[in-house]
């Protein structure tokens, strides 16, 4: 059995430093987040999301330039401040005591993503780290799952995600995962959706226990 975990909103209190940072780069250029913009940016892998706003704010800077600002915005919380979820490093170690063989499945950019793992000691804990944007799909895109099971010489069978966003918690479940949606308060008027879209859900990683 593999064990994938998502990063943000899963096993790290993070989803709001992001919609700081939308908020702050929208607010320089004289823009405010409406929630076509927030549902999209939030569900969309980097590459995508930075298209997306330099289209939406008809902005002058490339996609590049837009995600080395965001990058810049966000590495100071991921290397610093942002915890972790309660009972998220409780959960790895009992995983890790059992033999489990882990690895993270995440939309995060690889940088903030090692920054936050190193911080909180957690990076051994992994067999490895699946980046959705290196393979060009969302994670709401069920093909990026049996890409990700392949990696690490799994069938999605014998996957189990643990993820924080009902869409693609969805998309896992389609691609033949086990599901375990976790809450998270930036899409807590989804609970009943991440509900219905998981084999199993619990408003803290603390009922895993």
């Amino acid at each position: 059995m593999m064990y994938f975990f998502d990063l943000d909103g899963t096993l790290l209190d993070s989803n709001g430093v992001w919609a700081k940072v939308d908020d702050d780069f929208l607010r320089r250029r004289g823009f405010t987040a409406t929630p076509e913009y927030t549902f999209t940016v939030s569900h969309s892998i980097f590459p995508v999301a930075a298209q997306y706003t330099k289209e939406y704010c008809n902005l002058s800077e490339s996609p590049e330039e837009i995600m080395a600002e965001w990058r810049s915005m966000a590495y100071d919380a991921y290397a610093h401040t942002i915890p972790l979820k309660p009972g998220a490093r409780a959960l790895l170690d009992k995983l890790r005591s059992q033999g489990e063989r882990m690895a993270l499945l995440t939309a995060s950019l690889p940088e903030l993503c090692r920054a936050a793992m190193d911080r909180h000691g957690l990076t051994s804990c992994f067999e490895g780290m699946f980046f959705s944007q290196e393979v060009g799909l969302e994670k709401r895109d069920p093909a990026v799952y049996p890409l990700a099971a392949k990696r690490f010489g799994f069938s999605p069978e014998d996957c189990v995600l643990f993820e924080d966003g009902p869409h693609n918690c969805a998309a896992a479940r389609a691609a033949g995962f086990h599901v375990v949606g976790v809450y998270d308060n930036f899409f807590g008027q989804d609970w009943d959706e991440l509900v219905q879209n998981s084999h199993r859900a619990v408003k803290s990683l603390e009922e895993l226990l």
